[in-house]
């Protein structure tokens, strides 16, 4: 294993690095402490061939001025929460609406744009960084100060590793995840790609992307994922009413976890031979296809994004489970450790596997 590190700028005076991390059997992970930005994932195809399966930009300066959450981390609470509102114990809070009248991805400032303090970790597991922020009470509307802790550790066998910690000196919510836009040919769309997402349920959203409270069967639908199918055919499979700026934009609700050694997902490229397998503690996995990405908007290399240029598989709590009943909660209160895990398995397949 091989780690090492180099300055990837300055913003308000303060130094931010960027990590690279080599595992020696063909994954090489680049990660910086600005927002936890994974800005790299490099895995062989099955000819050997190195290739970026992440989307990124170039410069700090590209992910400072990002409106997309281009690889970072999510926090204090991923996805939406209605009217940026929700009650504790009677309490109202307030928390900033960025997202039209609602609240996404931690507000106007969430942990994506705050620089963390950075640790280089090796342990049996693997090697990596452990990245710590420290959230204060009322930041962007949110009761408690919160301390945080985040692991990436790549392992031996091509894997990434992330867990999340996290404690709170009152009670407050949190859901934490990572939000890297995955496309395993490293180019082009991500209409081939074949996917499998372990859930027989989903929850149905409104026209805010925010959920009605509902958890549907699959059954029957274009949300069945539980058998392989090619991402563009399943979109082209979208009724108008489920389309959310043309494709999936949508929380499954999981049936297996890291416990039963099942993945909560595998995505396949046929082009490149590349895998991805997705294990989670969360209960649920948002399935993005990237319907915001435009060409207006330049990646890594000055080249253009394209819409459904990457996807991302994003291990969670549902969103706006602090206004619904019939969601698993996402209180953390003072005197408990907040713990998830998500893994990132890469490998590859031939066509006839």
């Amino acid at each position: 294993m091989q780690l090492t590190r180099e300055t990837f700028g300055q913003l308000d005076d303060q130094d931010v690095d960027l990590y690279t991390i080599a595992n020696g059997n063909g994954l090489v992970v680049g990660l910086t402490n600005y927002g936890g930005i994974i800005t790299s994932i490099k895995t062989p195809d099955h000819q050997g061939m190195l290739e970026n399966i992440v989307l990124g930009y170039d410069s700090l300066e590209k992910y400072k001025d990002d409106s997309r959450y281009m690889g970072c981390l999510i926090g204090r609470y991923a996805n939406r929460i209605s009217r940026g509102t929700f009650q504790i114990d009677g309490m109202k809070y307030q928390l900033a609406c960025n997202d039209g009248a609602n609240h996404l991805h931690g507000g106007a400032e969430g942990f994506n744009k705050k620089i963390w303090q950075a640790q280089p970790v090796r342990e049996p597991r693997g090697c990596g960084v452990v990245l710590s922020y420290t959230s204060p009470d009322g930041e962007e509307g949110y009761p408690g100060t919160i301390d945080v802790q985040v692991f990436y550790l790549v392992t031996a066998d091509n894997g990434l590793l992330i867990e999340y910690k996290a404690a709170t000196d009152i009670k407050t919510i949190i859901n934490l995840t990572q939000h890297s836009y995955f496309n395993l040919s490293g180019g082009g769309t991500i209409h081939e790609h074949l996917l499998r997402i372990n859930a027989s349920g989903y929850t149905p959203v409104d026209s805010d992307y925010l959920p009605t409270g509902i958890l549907k069967s699959v059954d029957n639908s274009s949300f069945d994922f539980r058998a392989e199918r090619q991402i563009g055919q399943a979109m082209s499979d979208l009724s108008s009413v489920d389309l959310r700026g043309g494709g999936f934009d949508h929380n499954f609700v999981l049936d297996y976890g890291n416990e039963k050694g099942l993945s909560a997902a595998h995505l396949y490229d046929p082009l490149s031979g590349r895998t991805m397998d997705v294990f989670t503690s969360q209960p649920g996995l948002q399935f993005y296809t990237g319907n915001f990405l435009t060409e207006a908007e330049h990646g890594r290399g000055g080249i253009p994004l394209c819409k459904h240029g990457g996807l991302c598989l994003e291990g969670q709590h549902f969103p706006d489970s602090p206004n619904q009943r019939a969601f698993p909660s996402v209180i953390l209160e003072a005197g408990h450790l907040y713990h998830h895990i998500t893994h990132y398995q890469f490998g590859v397949r031939d066509n006839d596997e």
